[in-house]
């Protein structure tokens, strides 16, 4: 079974911080993922939020929600 999720995304100065339509909130430190670390605010800003998660076309980054419900980070 395919699961579909929406969402937003917000970022702070250590952090991403996720909301889904379901209504939780998740923090997920900007450390794990190095390409959104050392991205400019605008970069980490021109996501794209998809069904299955989230995508950056100009830092060729992308994270699943379901991953990150999991607790994994990038690879």
């Amino acid at each position: 079974m395919a699961l579909f999720f929406r969402a937003s995304a917000t970022f702070d100065e250590d952090a991403m911080w996720l909301t889904l339509s379901d209504g939780r909130v998740l923090g997920v430190p900007l450390v794990w993922f190095p390409r959104l670390l050392n991205a400019t605010p605008q970069q980490r800003e021109a996501v794209e939020i998809t069904p299955f998660g989230l995508h950056w076309e100009d830092l060729d980054e992308d994270i699943s929600i379901p991953a990150l419900l999991n607790g994994q980070r990038a690879a």
